[in-house]
């Protein structure tokens, strides 16, 4: 019986070593040109240390040992997912995020709050919005965000007389009350996100609309709902993010606007929307992820949304979350001369509290 432990120990001691160099942890200088920056490397390090020594007390108990999968980061910061789970959303992090044209109905800042909706009828969405730095992964604190979307029926605030395309929609009275005609004329060039001429407002309305600061960890929610879509162009919501300015008790003032974008939706949602009133009210053709002229068919990277809902029951609500990797350096207006002559030039937000 006193030999047993013994001989337990001498294989252990035998076999310790061969583990430890499946693990990466060496004791000699074997691994120190491994990836990554330094205290990422250690802080790899110590978890393999304690995954050993968990090991070591699980065969020690006549246990088995079980390896599980984790996600490395290589020099140039890049994750690399060791396995097929789920990659998180620190991995989405170190992509910088599609920029795209602002589109002709950007209202520069004008409403400052997180619920957007107003009275608008539709599917209740929450958006959740975290921005970081491409090149650091840091979160970006006290950035401006702006978005703004049409209504479940295709229709922009402000822009009525020039957005939508087909089911109820109003003229272009300046209420934007509907009247049961569809709008007169063309929609400008791009749907309304695809470039076109920067428009003036025809209305004072602003639903669907607002700015808001991300917090300290880069966090920004809005309020809204499941937008709608319109002639030539896929359902999608307008971004932009502005930085280095100040929060007044005027609003936002001064700043670059570093990022333009737009959020997108997969087609199993829009389906499912679809089918709720009053997007079902639409008689608009609708154009297809794959078939829009935007969406550069690069996942999250180009600005595709994460959408949870309950199956079969998307009317309940959907929580739609994305990452945004920007440049705080860069400048990115949407605004190029040769796509949107006469659009703003100014890279600034200003907004009132509302």
């Amino acid at each position: 019986m006193h030999g047993k432990p013994q001989s337990f120990l001498t294989a252990l001691t035998a076999w310790l070593p061969n583990f430890l160099g499946m693990t990466g942890n060496q004791t000699g200088n074997e691994n120190e040109t491994a990836q990554g920056p330094k205290h990422k490397r250690d802080l790899t390090r110590r978890k393999v240390v304690v995954a050993g020594a968990g090991a070591v007390a699980a065969v020690a108990a006549g246990g088995a040992v079980v390896a599980t999968a984790s996600a490395g980061t290589n020099k140039k910061g890049t994750a690399t997912p060791l396995s097929s789970t789920s990659a998180s959303a620190g991995e989405e992090c170190y992509k910088l995020t599609s920029e795209t044209t602002e589109g002709p109905y950007y209202i520069d800042a004008d409403k400052l709050r997180q619920d957007i909706t107003e009275d608008k009828e539709g599917i209740p969405m929450t958006l959740r919005i975290k921005v970081i730095d491409s090149e650091t992964c840091k979160p970006i604190r006290n950035a401006a965000v702006d978005v703004w979307h049409c209504d479940a029926l295709g229709l922009y605030s402000g822009y009525e007389s020039f957005s939508g395309g087909g089911g109820t929609a109003p003229t272009d009275a300046p209420s934007g009350t509907p009247t049961g005609e569809p709008p007169t004329g063309e929609p400008p060039a791009g749907g309304g996100g695809g470039g076109g001429v920067h428009e003036e407002p025809t209305s004072d309305t602003r639903y669907l609309r607002g700015t808001w600061k991300t917090d300290k960890k880069g966090f920004v929610t809005f309020t809204t709902i499941f937008p709608g879509w319109y002639q030539g162009r896929c359902v999608h919501i307008h971004t932009k993010v502005h930085v280095n300015g100040e929060w007044t008790d005027a609003g936002y003032e001064g700043g670059t606007t570093c990022h333009t974008g737009q959020f997108f939706f997969d087609e199993e949602s829009v389906l499912a929307s679809a089918e709720v009133e009053p997007y079902s009210t639409s008689t608009t053709e609708r154009t297809t992820l794959d078939e829009d002229t935007i969406y550069d068919g690069s996942g999250t990277q180009g600005g595709l949304l994460k959408l949870k809902y309950k199956k079969n029951d998307i009317a309940k609500g959907v929580i739609g979350s994305i990452t945004v990797g920007v440049d705080p350096e860069a400048t990115n207006t949407g605004t190029d001369d040769s796509v949107q002559p006469g659009a703003p030039e100014t890279a600034s937000a200003s907004a009132s509290a509302s």
